[in-house]
């Protein structure tokens, strides 16, 4: 799903305009740290690695995991990184110690493991008495104005089997009642959970396409569909996003849910 030309067309077509803005935010949550340990599973391609290297301090370290060795690669390679440890790894079975860490973040990650009380108990494992763990998930797709444009479109040009993938899983664990609930089972408590609101800006309706199309987990569904036919939803994806945020630089809506909460 993330190998080939993927791990550059997400960082540069779906990165700086879904993933920067609460990239920030969520490193900012641990600026407070002055030395210690940082996790980050799911990395990716690093965009909220960058944003973690720039706030903390060198006393602290930082090991940056994902389960996908070509997008680590990707974010090895990108400069001003050399202090971060890459590690490949599944959060369900992290390749360290008990309460190795003082924190732990994830970045729109934790949607797409396979068993989420398993992985948060995994995180929990790994935390130090006290330690923090930090992530965000989109709430519903209906929320986030690109994503549900491209969403319709997509069923549109395939509508006996539509490609549902974004609102079944990235977009697809908005509901923060579970989410507490899960995080309990897991053995977390003071658990914080915030709803943000940012604008998503993209430079064009094609560039946007292009990201969701041939750069984020919808192009596997388009391929697995018709792989002849990549193009043409890039072209229909694109169309539909003239239609509703006009030519030139577009803007929508986007809505995500912060949870912070502590290892008991």
């Amino acid at each position: 799903m993330y190998s080939g030309s993927v791990p550059a067309l997400y960082d540069r077509y779906r990165g700086p305009v879904f993933f920067e803005p609460f990239a920030r935010d969520l490193a900012d949550c641990l600026a407070d740290l002055r030395s210690g340990n940082v996790l980050e599973i799911a990395a990716g391609t690093g965009i909220v690695t960058r944003e973690l290297a720039r706030v903390l301090p060198e006393t602290v370290s930082i090991i940056a995991s994902d389960i996908n060795q070509d997008m680590l690669d990707f974010a090895a390679a990108q400069p001003g990184l050399a202090r971060i440890n890459w590690r490949q790894a599944d959060a369900l079975a992290l390749p360290f110690g008990d309460a190795a860490f003082d924190a732990v973040l994830c970045q729109f990650g934790v949607m797409f493991f396979p068993d989420r009380v398993a992985g948060y108990r995994e995180t929990r494992r790994v935390l130090k008495p006290g330690g923090r763990f930090v992530f965000n998930v989109w709430d519903r797709v209906e929320n986030n104005e690109f994503c549900w444009t491209v969403t319709e479109a997509m069923a549109r040009l395939f509508p006996n089997n539509p490609p549902d993938l974004l609102a079944r899983t990235p977009y697809g664990y908005f509901d923060t009642d579970l989410i507490r609930n899960e995080l309990t089972q897991a053995g977390f408590d003071d658990i914080a959970i915030e709803t943000v609101d940012r604008q998503s800006a993209a430079p064009s309706a094609r560039d946007l396409a292009i990201g969701f199309c041939k750069g984020s987990p919808l192009r596997s569904e388009i391929e697995e569909r018709d792989p002849n036919r990549l193009d043409e939803a890039t072209h229909v994806a694109t169309e539909a996003l003239l239609s509703r945020f006009g030519e030139g630089a577009i803007a929508g809506k986007m809505r995500a849910h912060v949870i912070t909460t502590t290892a008991s």
